[in-house]
C-alpha cells in the first residue's frame, strides 16, 4: 500500500469518527456554517428522489449509489461527487455492517469559483456542458479529505467554524476546480453561453417555483429561443425545463409538509398547484405515497432515514447578463 493510500485512509478516518460525533440526526442537515450540511443514515435505504444544489459531497462511510435516468454513479469513501448545478436525481445508500452512512456536504458558490478560477487563469473553452459533465464522481486525495477534517472539526466550535470555516469552504472549491471536472464549473462562468443561462435559469427556478411559469416566459427571461432553451435546459439538467420545475416544487412540498406540518392543499397552493387534487397525484406518483402519508411515514422511519433535499439557493436575482 502506498504512502499516499495510507494517508487517505488515515485521513477519512479521522472524518468518519468526527462525523460520528457530530451527525446526530438523520439526513443531510445544517450546521452553522452556511452551505454546510452533515449526512447521516443509519440502515440502508432503497432508490428514492433527492435534489442537491451545486455542491461537494464527501463520504466518510457507507456509500451511495446516484442514477440518472440510464446513468449509474457511486460516491464513497475513495469518491467525492461534485455537481456544478442543482440537479434532481435517484439515489440508494448502503450501510456498512456496524458502521453508518456519514459524510458532509459543501455548497459550491459561484462567486467563490470566479475569484478562485480568475487567480488560476482559469478561462472557459467553451466545451460541451450536459447533465453527465454536471454530476460527476472524482477520486478523492489526501488534500481533499483533510480539508473536510478541519472543515468538520471546526464545527466543534462556534469561533472556529465563523473564523476558520469560510477559509476552509474555499479551499475545498478550489481543490474542486483543481480536480479533474473542475472545468465544468469554470464553463458555468462563460457569460452569454448557453451552460451560463441554463445555470442562471436552474437557480431562478428555484427561487420562483411557487410562481406561473411557462417555457416561453424562462426562454425569453434568458435571452434564448425557446426551442434552444428546452434543447440546453434538457442537455444540461437531464429534464425538460417542466420536468425541473415540477421536481422542485415536489421536493419543496415534502419538507413544507415534514417540517411546517402543512397540510396537502395548503402545500399545493404554498408550492405553485392551482389544483390539490393534481398536487396529491403528482406527489404519490414521484414519492410512491400521498402527501398525508408523508408525517406518517417519517415518524415510522425515526433513526432510519432523513430528507436529502437540499436546495435553498442563495444566489441573487437573474440580472438578465449571464
Amino acid at each position: 500500500m502506498s504512502d499516499s493510500t495510507c494517508e487517505l485512509e488515515a485521513s477519512q478516518q479521522r472524518l468518519k469518527l468526527l462525523l460520528k460525533e457530530l451527525a446526530v440526526d438523520q439526513g443531510l442537515c445544517p450546521t452553522v456554517l452556511d452551505g454546510v450540511r452533515l449526512a447521516r443514515t443509519d440502515r440502508a435505504l432503497p432508490r428514492s428522489p433527492v435534489l442537491y444544489e451545486p455542491s461537494v459531497y464527501i463520504v466518510a462511510s457507507g456509500r451511495k449509489i446516484g442514477f440518472v435516468e440510464e446513468r449509474r454513479f457511486v460516491y464513497d469513501p475513495s469518491t467525492y461527487l461534485m455537481l456544478a448545478v442543482p440537479l434532481p436525481f435517484e439515489v440508494t445508500t448502503e450501510v456498512g455492517e456496524t458502521e453508518p452512512m456519514l459524510g458532509v456536504s459543501v455548497r459550491i458558490d459561484m462567486s467563490i469559483v470566479t475569484e478562485l478560477a480568475s487567480k488560476m487563469d482559469l478561462a472557459p473553452v467553451g466545451g460541451d456542458i450536459d447533465q453527465i459533465a454536471t454530476v460527476q464522481p472524482c477520486p478523492l486525495d489526501v488534500r481533499m479529505s483533510e480539508a473536510a477534517v478541519r472543515l468538520v472539526a471546526s464545527l466543534r466550535s462556534p469561533n472556529d467554524a465563523a473564523i476558520l470555516g469560510p477559509g476552509i469552504i474555499r479551499e475545498i472549491i478550489y481543490h474542486g476546480l483543481s480536480g479533474p471536472h473542475g472545468q465544468v464549473l469554470v464553463e458555468m462562468l462563460s457569460k452569454g453561453s448557453a451552460a451560463s443561462k441554463i445555470r442562471a435559469a436552474l437557480e431562478w427556478i428555484h427561487n420562483e417555483y411557487a410562481k406561473p411559469l411557462s417555457v416561453p416566459t424562462m426562454a425569453d427571461t434568458f435571452g434564448m429561443s425557446i426551442s434552444a432553451f428546452h434543447h440546453s435546459f434538457k442537455q444540461v439538467a437531464g429534464a425538460s425545463p417542466l420536468q425541473y420545475l415540477k421536481s422542485v416544487r415536489l421536493h419543496k412540498a415534502r419538507l413544507f409538509i415534514k417540517y411546517d406540518g402543512l397540510g396537502a392543499a395548503v402545500t399545493a397552493a404554498k408550492v405553485g398547484y392551482e389544483s390539490p387534487s393534481q398536487f396529491s397525484r403528482d406527489f404519490k406518483r414521484f414519492f410512491g405515497h400521498p402527501p398525508n402519508r408523508e408525517v406518517v411515514r417519517m415518524k415510522a422511519l425515526v433513526g432510519a432515514d432523513g430528507p436529502e433535499e437540499v436546495f435553498a439557493s442563495s444566489s441573487p436575482q437573474y440580472d438578465g447578463r449571464a
